[in-house]
């Protein structure tokens, strides 16, 4: 059986460390559809997982890679043949189950979505599990009324993945974008990708957060969590709706039912991981028609397999910005 290369994380002593191994198909997991993988990427998630800096994986040892695309070399699915071009995010890829970081995966097919017209394999990986939760969180605002003309929304971590590419997506829709970052350096950035306001995070007193501040947002991404997040509610508009993705800065949120019950805002928790069919496709689908980012080729860079370890610690410093493509196979 032909041997492959994979990034395998492993942990020993209670300390979590990765390096490339070969390996062959028997040491796969078990799945219905075995991918040759052309493409996957570096979300904040991988770096933690594969440096131990977070306690993301759940099982040792796990090729990390929480995303990937590729061609289909086998399946006992029917829904997928041999030489079909998919893609597979999210539920254990990576963390519980073999990932991306290989030249081979094999996954189960309620895991895989075809990939949709449109997109190329390449860009169905600058957008990634970073790009599906964007998505998925403006889905679900728009699900809750948000429309353009309600006035504008905020987007926090605007300089990671997820924040980058949803203040592309809603600035297509025609969303007035109000970008907060830590990392002034990136205005320019930011308004290139279509941010009609940057806010700097360190100009925030938060300090003192009120339970009801001046309404400033009709809606909001929030990518950090903690002191930010209860910030961001207390200055919704009446009836405004926030897509809480994820927990840079703090896992805990410190604030009051006010703004729920006397301005009817709403706070929508978005799980990319776990969400299934036909949800799943459908929002691959607004990926590659109106919500295809305008900028995603200017935002995503393509690194080679060896350059990971590197790469890992820009995202735990902190250092990245917009999108990190890791060429396995290409095509």
């Amino acid at each position: 059986m032909n041997s492959f290369k994979a990034l395998l994380i492993e942990q020993q002593d209670g300390k979590v460390s990765s390096s490339f191994v070969q390996m062959d198909e028997s040491q796969l997991d078990s799945g219905s559809v075995t991918i040759r993988v052309a493409y996957s990427s570096v979300n904040y998630k991988d770096a933690l997982a594969a440096t131990g800096a977070g306690k993301i994986i759940r099982r040792f040892p796990c090729v990390g890679g929480i995303d990937l695309c590729g061609t289909v070399i086998d399946s006992a699915d029917t829904r997928f043949k041999a030489g079909d071009q998919v893609i597979a995010t999210s539920f254990d890829i990576g963390v519980a189950h073999h990932g991306g970081y290989a030249e081979i995966a094999r996954v189960p097919g309620d895991w895989v979505v075809p990939l949709p017209s449109g997109l190329s394999l390449f860009e169905s990986m600058a957008l990634g599990t970073a790009g599906f939760t964007a998505a998925l969180g403006i889905v679900r605002m728009e699900e809750n009324r948000l429309r353009p003309e309600n006035g504008p929304v905020i987007v926090t971590g605007s300089t990671g993945g997820v924040g980058s590419l949803a203040v592309d997506m809603l600035a297509r829709l025609g969303y007035h974008v109000v970008a907060l970052t830590g990392k002034e350096s990136e205005a320019d950035y930011l308004r290139s990708l279509g941010a009609r306001e940057v806010m700097l995070r360190q100009n925030l007193d938060l300090t003192k957060i009120r339970p009801l501040d001046k309404g400033r947002w009709a809606g909001a991404v929030d990518n950090l969590g903690g002191d930010v997040l209860a910030w961001i509610a207390s200055t919704m508009e009446q009836g405004g709706t926030i897509a809480s993705i994820g927990l840079a800065a703090s896992m805990s949120l410190n604030t009051t039912v006010a703004p729920f019950i006397l301005r009817g805002v709403s706070l929508l928790g978005i799980d990319s991981g776990y969400i299934r069919e036909p949800y799943r496709s459908g929002v691959w689908q607004r990926l590659a028609t109106d919500l295809r980012p305008p900028h995603l080729a200017s935002m995503a860079r393509r690194i080679a397999l060896d350059d990971l370890p590197a790469t890992f610690t820009e995202f735990v410093a902190g250092k990245a910005r917009g999108r990190v493509v890791v060429e396995i196979a290409g095509g």
